[in-house]
């Protein structure tokens, strides 16, 4: 094994030995590093265009590292405290593809919150594996789904000793964590894996003032949004493996639905990234603690809004909080989440992450300036002053407990029609309804249809949601099991 340093960046090192050989390319892509489209070349940059380069021997291959992209992974694995990382260049989406169906086949269950990112109800589709659903528990105050509760997973478990996995989503979008320790210990006693949706958790490796990382409570897998929080470029991830997890299945796995050509602008970015991180990451975390602190606390002298933070814990469905998510519930000022969301983009050019029905999020990142807090705050100020109004009728909750009929795959897969959305209670849905982001589906397939749920999706529609998953774009007619 190579003498291998933190300080190393072996891709970005191979990348910049290629560009100095002058090598002719009779290969992909067709534009030739730059040269075929000058335009492109023009808007991102030749020093881009001259690294979008195709799979060779001096860059090794994604589908079977043997050289550069080996030892940038076993870097990956050293800093992520894991037995091994796989780069990912399809987004977390694919490692969260490839935990599950590395540990699932079809027909064999798997223990998850419902209130899961639509990437892990797709894998149940893809492999035919069957959800055990755990109902998590819900903060009406705020109106957001919180984390899982030991005992309410313990009695899945004990209700489902067949099942393989538990899978966890740690953080939420909300910053709201599990207890991640006792529940991969809950798990391991009865023989069941441990998978971690960890794409909002890449901060949690580098430092000791956040919560509980996967690896350092003992899961066997972790997917990990590096474009997130860790500095590299979006569709750029990792996916973690521990214990006794087999890395030449898991890789067959991956090779299932990952490129074969991976793009080398998202594996250096996780290369370079990966090193800032191993070399700064305490540093970087502890700024961006600092700014988001900074920011809750001016956020909540304004009134009306409420940026949550750890007060929430409870030692059960909120076992710890993320502090740097400045989630903020905006019920108070009469406003959903959505309609703040849209008022600082159209009127303040304030991009924010997401706007749901009654919170927002803003995330905070070593990119980030003082300044910048200081405009999100006052434009807050700003549309409180312009906008707040008598908050009756507002919806108190942001999850519905589903009724399960059918397997994702059961649902999706089936003999189908298409009926008007009004019309369609107490029918078996076949297709995704969600708000995007955060892509949390309201309705997945297999799910009965009923009064509360076409309530909250009329009330999502009149607050200015994203709707998204059906056939249908206007979301007017939904795709239902035919009878």
């Amino acid at each position: 094994m190579k003498d291998l340093r933190n300080e190393d960046a072996p891709i970005l090192e191979a990348l910049n030995r290629y560009k100095s050989m002058r090598v002719l390319p009779f290969d992909v892509p067709g534009h030739k590093r730059g040269k075929g489209n000058p335009e492109l070349t023009e808007f991102l940059g030749e020093k881009c265009l001259t690294i979008d380069v195709n799979s060779m021997k001096p860059l090794d291959n994604l589908c079977h590292p043997v050289s550069v992209i080996k030892d940038a992974e076993e870097l990956a694995a050293k800093a992520f405290g894991a037995k091994h990382a796989f780069f990912m260049v399809n987004g977390t989406t694919s490692a969260v593809q490839a935990m599950v169906m590395s540990v699932c086949k079809k027909g064999e269950k798997i223990i998850m919150p419902r209130n899961v990112h639509r990437s892990a109800i797709n894998t149940l589709i893809l492999s035919g594996a069957t959800p055990v659903y755990v109902n998590p528990g819900t903060n009406k105050e705020i109106g957001i789904p919180l984390g899982m509760s030991v005992k309410d997973v313990e009695k899945a478990i004990l209700e489902n000793r067949d099942a393989k996995a538990v899978l966890i989503n740690n953080p939420t979008y909300y910053g709201i964590c599990s207890n991640l320790k006792a529940i991969t210990d809950l798990a391991h006693k009865y023989g069941m894996k441990v998978l971690v949706d960890e794409a909002h958790g890449t901060h949690f490796y580098f430092s000791d003032k956040l919560p509980m990382s996967a690896m350092e409570a003992g899961a066997d897998m972790a997917a990990v949004s590096m474009h997130k929080t860790g500095g590299s470029l979006t569709q750029s991830s990792l996916l973690l493996i521990n214990n006794d997890i087999n890395k030449g299945y898991v890789h067959q796995i991956i090779n299932l639905t990952q490129t074969t050509s991976a793009s080398y602008l998202l594996l250096s970015s996780l290369d370079i990234s990966r090193r800032n991180l191993a070399l700064n990451g305490d540093k970087i975390v502890d700024r961006i603690i600092e700014l988001a602190e900074y920011a809750r606390e001016e956020v909540n002298k304004l009134g009306g809004y409420y940026a949550y933070s750890k007060e929430l814990i409870d030692n059960d469905a909120v076992y710890d909080f993320d502090i740097t998510k400045l989630s903020i519930c905006t019920l108070g000022i009469g406003l959903a989440g959505i309609e703040v969301y849209s008022i600082l983009r159209d009127d303040y050019d304030i991009q924010i992450e997401f706007g749901d029905l009654g919170n927002i999020l803003a995330i905070i990142s070593v990119g980030d300036e003082d300044l910048a807090i200081e405009r999100l705050v006052s434009s807050l100020y700003d549309v409180k002053r312009l906008y707040a109004k008598d908050g009756a009728g507002m919806l108190d909750h942001e999850y519905i407990n589903p009724e399960v009929v059918l397997t994702p795959q059961e649902a999706f897969y089936s003999e189908k029609e298409s009926i008007p959305i009004e019309k369609s209670e107490g029918n078996i849905c076949s297709e995704f309804v969600m708000c995007y982001p955060p892509g949390i589906p309201i309705l997945a397939p297999g799910e009965r249809i009923t009064k509360e749920i076409l309530e909250y999706i009329d009330y999502a529609k009149l607050k200015g949601c994203s709707l998204t998953g059906t056939e249908d774009e206007k979301i007017e007619f939904i795709n239902v099991v035919k009878g």
